[in-house]
């Protein structure tokens, strides 16, 4: 008999969990650089593409098949039989687990973008969904050998996020940091995400998906005891996350001497890793405690994989997942409420999870190290270094841009096309219709020897208001403005990003340019800088060039009176 709630829940949640692929798409390409989003989103796309036929055919009976301690049984297209929660029909429970074993292998795509042939990547998200995860997976939720010993994970610390981390993890490694990484001391260079906002969408996106996926492992909604701890598991699972994610920006705050924006997001996402082994186990208090450490141990733990392991990992993930995922599950020991070191149940359980970690991490390193080997030497791990500066977006998917439908395109229209239109474009009027003037020739300008200058200003965006009102005052009326980015180094300070020092930093400028005449080009210099100057590093500079001709195209009048609107 199937329970009515119990299978919404589980399909809901298996929902949420889906989601959270679009969550891992945008972190991963907003961390990265553009030239390579295409491919980002091709890749998380692939994952759960190949990973749902791949978990049907081979990998859920090898995890949930009543086979033995260490793998389950071969039962393509999922035809067995198995041993199911209660009210809960096999469909909605494959499909709870297809969602998560995805998960598992979409980590590895952002620990090595930018980088990563496609084709390979294809085989490894294979390779994991049907084997190397759910042989583990059988271990600890299949009846497995570290079931039976009594290792605790309830929703997946160790079975999907260290399972992605450390495949992560061997497969950075394995194929080496991207180009301008690290400099030829060895010291690690920043290279900047193109898209923070896109970052943190898909960090918001994963916090709620987050929801599905710790507190839908109840696989369940009937009782009170049941209905009691899945609405505690998003109390657990909400604390650790916030306090991660605080304790992270507190802590890059005191060691960059600002809060850096993308090791916060990271800090969220470590917060939610860590909790998901013990969120059940463990009292609103512990998950803050929990999610504290992780918060800590994210800023320090991708500081030592980049500085000290040498190993270029774009988006945290081997922190977030492999890191935060090992201890997560090692302090379900420590905070547990029954059998926990703090609530005085010994170290029993706290040595069975560390028996665990080990475990899975040596037959995820192992057998991912054998794997991307065997693909280095048959068709290559690695694009060439001409597809990687150029970008895999052209090179493997021949997309120029991921973004070239979003750029501004001027339009271009024939005059014969005009002539045919019967209304013309908004702005332009038919020739016979324009504003009556005397068209000039270029000999007939009243101030032959007039010396015009181009003024260019490079300027702080919060003084442009200021200069355009002054330079109005002394008549100059028309000027040109852009937004644009300022190269420059701050005297006696760095900029940090993840950690690592930003050498070239870049800031927001105004470029203010404007031609002129009439007005003396010195009163037009004095005035701008009693505009700009605080006596700041940063106020700008003023560039000041000689102009050959100005033609205004509506009249024809050419130099001093090109520039006057009387």
């Amino acid at each position: 008999m199937y329970n009515s709630a119990s299978t919404l829940w589980v399909l809901v949640a298996a929902a949420l969990v889906f989601f959270m692929q679009a969550g891992f798409a945008m972190v991963e390409a907003g961390f990265t650089r553009a030239k390579n989003a295409g491919n980002i989103i091709m890749k998380n796309l692939m994952d759960f593409s190949i990973g749902t036929p791949a978990f049907w055919i081979i990998g859920f009976g090898i995890m949930f098949g009543s086979g033995n301690a260490i793998f389950g049984v071969f039962d393509p297209m999922v035809l067995g039989e198995y041993g199911l929660p209660d009210g809960v029909p096999l469909p909605a429970f494959l499909i709870f687990q297809t969602v998560f074993c995805a998960t598992a292998a979409t980590i590895v795509s952002g620990a090595m973008a930018e980088r990563t042939k496609f084709i390979s990547y294809i085989i490894y998200s294979f390779f994991i969904s049907a084997v190397v995860y759910p042989i583990s997976g059988h271990w600890i939720w299949g009846g497995g050998w570290l079931a039976v010993r009594g290792f605790h994970d309830f929703a997946g610390s160790t079975v999907v996020h260290m399972v992605g981390g450390v495949a992560a993890l061997v497969g950075a490694k394995m194929i080496g940091p991207r180009i301008g990484k690290y400099s030829e001391t060895g010291e690690p260079q920043a290279i900047l995400g193109h898209n923070l906002p896109m970052g943190a969408l898909g960090v918001f996106i994963l916090w709620f998906g987050w929801f599905g996926f710790n507190g839908g492992s109840t696989v369940g909604m009937v009782g009170d005891d049941v209905i009691f701890l899945t609405s505690n598991i998003f109390v657990t699972t909400n604390l650790a996350a916030a306090m991660a994610a605080l304790t992270t920006m507190i802590v890059t705050w005191f060691r960059y001497k600002k809060p850096d924006v993308s090791m916060t997001l990271n800090g969220a996402l470590a917060g939610l890793v860590a909790i998901t082994a013990g969120c059940d186990a463990v009292s609103p208090g512990g998950a803050a405690l929990i999610g504290i450490i992780a918060g800590i141990a994210i800023v320090f733990g991708i500081e030592f994989i980049d500085k000290v392991l040498k190993i270029d990992d774009p988006v945290g993930a081997i922190g977030v997942h492999g890191i935060c995922g090992a201890l997560g599950t090692l302090l379900v020991g420590v905070f547990a409420l029954d059998g926990g070191l703090v609530y005085g149940g010994g170290a029993d359980l706290f040595i069975t999870q560390l028996i665990g970690i080990v475990a899975v991490a040596l037959w995820v390193a192992v057998t991912m190290g054998l794997l991307f080997t065997i693909i280095k030497a048959t068709i290559g791990l690695r694009v060439s270094e001409a597809e990687e500066v150029t970008g895999l977006d052209v090179y493997e998917h021949g997309l120029a841009s991921a973004y070239a439908d979003f750029t501004p395109m001027i339009s271009t229209v024939s005059t014969h096309a005009l002539a045919a239109a019967s209304e013309y474009p908004a702005g332009m009027v038919p020739e016979e219709l324009a504003v009556p003037v005397t068209r000039k020739d270029s000999g007939s300008t009243k101030h032959p020897d007039a010396k015009i200058t181009k003024v260019t200003m490079i300027i702080r965006p919060d003084k442009f208001d200021k200069v355009k009102t002054a330079m109005h005052k002394i008549g100059i009326t028309g000027m040109t403005m852009t937004q644009v980015l300022g190269c420059g180094m701050q005297k006696g300070s760095h900029e940090f990003y993840r950690g690592v020092p930003v050498d070239i930093t870049l800031l927001p400028k105004v470029k203010v340019e404007f031609v002129i005449c009439k007005v003396p080009v010195e009163l037009a210099i004095k005035t701008a800088i009693d505009s700009v100057y605080t006596g700041n590093i940063g106020d700008g500079k003023i560039f000041v060039y000689d102009v050959e001709d100005v033609i205004k195209v509506r009249t024809g009048e050419r130099g001093y009176d090109a520039l006057q609107d009387e």
